[in-house]
């Protein structure tokens, strides 16, 4: 495998607009999708000021991390820590640890993340009313926190 350039790398225009995130402006580069992977998802994000990585969310099945390229980062999580370049958060699957980085700073901010992928996994959003069901066959749906359907889903 050659050298990996930015430039190479699928852009991701932003999180999920189907979970009703308004994260602000966001960028990623789905690296290991470049590389075939599929039991391990590597990506590189670019927060600008004011955004977010996502919604605050935990995951049942998959391990994630972070590390800290440049800029610097609030960890939302129960309560809020500084990230600064050099930094990881990690959190274990199935942990409950409900987590999100926000870019309050004046400059953007570059994060690497890393976690299991191609795994059935349950995503719980504790600050709104959704959940995240998703199969490992890549297929997605979303419920309330009770499992009914959002509205218009089947």
């Amino acid at each position: 495998m050659p050298k990996l350039s930015p430039h190479w790398v699928r852009h991701d225009p932003g999180p999920d607009p189907n979970a009703g995130a308004d994260c602000g402006p966001y960028a990623a580069w789905a690296i290991a999708d470049v590389l075939g992977f599929t039991s391990l998802g590597i990506s590189m994000e670019r927060l600008p000021p004011g955004s977010k990585s996502s919604l605050r969310h935990s995951h049942s099945a998959e391990d994630e991390a972070v590390y800290v390229i440049e800029g610097e980062l609030v960890l939302v999580e129960e309560s809020e820590t500084m990230l600064r370049p050099g930094d990881v958060a990690a959190w274990k699957a199935g942990a409950g640890a409900a987590h999100c980085l926000e870019n309050r700073g004046p400059g953007e901010a570059m994060i690497l993340v890393a976690g299991a992928r191609g795994l059935a996994d349950r995503v719980t959003y504790p600050d709104h009313d959704l959940v995240l069901h998703k199969a490992a066959d890549g297929s997605r749906y979303f419920t309330r926190h009770d499992g009914t359907p959002l509205d218009g889903d089947g």
